[in-house]
């Protein structure tokens, strides 16, 4: 007779007639023979007892804890990243530099990303796996900022510039790991929100830095009794901390997605990168044009706050605490605004009216800069409206253009050709200040954002011409996903 039967027949039975001791076989027995079919599904949870919400991966609390550790993982790269710019005074100070010569900091970080961001993905998804491949990353973050450090605390140039090689190495492909533990932990709307969330700690993390790097560097050259080389590489090693941080929280959310794995069942995340540079021969005219637009755009933006310290200074005699926040302006809108900015074009669509409408406002906002002496906050708020707006609108065009096939392909060129403008720009910028000086520059800068300019409206009339949708509204969009559902149905 089966166990639950037998016991089932003991308590309708006259007290007595079981002798106590085979029942309590019986129900060690019962007990054993649970566990055995359970296995090691339920080692976390004890004898019969449900994990607590915080430790169960299949609960919202759970995966709230994870997201923390997500959000953070990217905090010390993109703190560390603009370590320069935070510090662009002390750094040509101490290290006798031109700007030509400091600008190549940011140079070197991009060359790197040339080729890693078709690797990127390779490496996660068939060499190391996301869990080694996030730590391995991060480690490169974090040695990278410990060579930079060292490289100035030394008064080595070539040092320092070996730590931001390096540094790049792990940096953006530390990103793509971020987005692969995003897919692989949070499904459908709340994704959305996610990103959203990952992109504000990130700003966030580079809003600190301009902020409070400045005050380190003081604090620590009271406690040296000197400013000099040996300040700035202390000062750089205190910020290498947050890199330890987030090198942590790549240890903690490794254990904590080999758990999940081991309690769910589920298969390690992957990026869905699948990258082959023979499509490259079949992208459209279209795809072309949003990636001159990303490049001319962003090449006006990152180098620019790169340098902005001393611009600041200068132009609007600002002192460096106050240069350091008016510079800062733009990653503090983007915090907050790129979720809301997300959303706002989710639901209304018309991508290239958007992106037109950031061109233009950056546009604005780099000439307000250059010919009158306005309040730059003003300038610097528009600038950073308008970059978030265009990374919400700009990025999602290429799902619309490319098959799901070569989504992996694209976007990794796009982020490639990114790096390398960025790179080639930086070097330009710091010759342009060296010998124009800073007027000549943003008139630089109003030139690649009017070739950015061209582009939009060279994509608005090939997606007439050729009916793409991507300036559809939202309402439109939905309605030609049904009709296409409907009749592949």
């Amino acid at each position: 007779m089966p166990l639950k039967e037998w016991l089932h027949f003991d308590d309708k039975c006259e007290e007595g007639s079981v002798p106590a001791f085979l029942k309590q076989q019986l129900n060690m027995a019962d007990f054993e023979e649970r566990r055995s079919l359970l296995g090691d599904e339920n080692e976390d949870r004890g004898p019969g007892r449900p994990l607590p919400a915080i430790c169960d991966p299949s609960h919202v609390l759970h995966r709230v804890v994870v997201l923390i550790f997500m959000c953070f993982l990217g905090f010390g790269s993109y703190f560390c990243y603009d370590n320069p710019a935070a510090l662009q005074t002390q750094v040509i100070q101490d290290m006798n530099l031109n700007t030509a010569e400091f600008m190549q900091l940011y140079a070197w970080y991009s060359w790197p990303n040339v080729v890693l961001c078709f690797l990127g993905g390779f490496l996660i998804d068939r060499v190391f796996g996301i869990r080694l491949g996030t730590i391995i990353f991060s480690l490169f973050v974090c040695v990278g900022q410990v060579i930079f450090a060292a490289g100035a605390w030394s008064n080595h140039f070539w040092l320092m510039e070996a730590g931001r090689f390096v540094f790049g190495i792990g940096g953006e492909s530390l990103a793509v790991a971020q987005n692969t533990y995003a897919v692989n932990w949070f499904k459908g709307k709340e994704l959305n929100l996610v990103f959203g969330l990952q992109l504000s700690m990130a700003r966030l993390g580079s809003t600190v830095n301009m902020n409070i790097m400045g005050w380190v560097y003081s604090k620590v050259a009271v406690a040296v009794g000197s400013s000099g080389h040996t300040t700035l590489g202390i000062s750089l090693m205190i910020a290498a901390g947050t890199c330890v941080f987030s090198l942590i929280c790549a240890l903690v959310l490794g254990f904590l997605d080999k758990r999940a794995e081991r309690i769910l069942h589920k298969e390690q995340g992957r990026t869905g990168e699948v990258i082959k540079l023979t499509d490259v021969k079949d992208f459209s005219l279209s795809l072309w044009l949003i990636f001159i637009i990303c490049v001319f755009y962003y090449v006006a933006i990152f180098p620019f706050i790169g340098q902005g310290q001393v611009f600041f200074i200068e132009k609007f005699n600002f002192s460096p605490a106050q240069a350091r926040a008016v510079n800062s302006i733009v990653y503090i809108i983007s915090a907050p605004a790129s979720p809301i900015l997300g959303f706002i074009v989710d639901k209304t669509g018309r991508n290239i009216g958007w992106v037109f409408a950031a061109v233009i406002a950056t546009l604005c906002a780099h000439m307000m800069l250059a010919f009158t002496f306005w309040n730059p906050w003003i300038a610097m708020s528009l600038l950073g409206v308008s970059y978030s707006l265009l990374a919400c609108a700009l990025w999602p065009m290429v799902a619309f253009v490319v098959p799901e096939h070569q989504l992996g392909t694209a976007y990794g060129f796009m982020q490639s050709i990114q790096n390398l403008g960025l790179a080639v720009i930086a070097i330009a910028v710091g010759v342009i200040v060296d010998i124009r000086g800073y007027l000549v520059l943003e008139v630089f800068f109003c030139a690649c954002i009017c070739i950015a300019l061209m582009a939009v409206v060279g994509l608005y009339f090939v997606d007439y011409l050729k009916g793409e949708g991507l300036n559809r509204s939202a309402a439109e969009r939905a309605k030609l996903q049904k009709e296409t559902a409907e009749h592949a149905e």
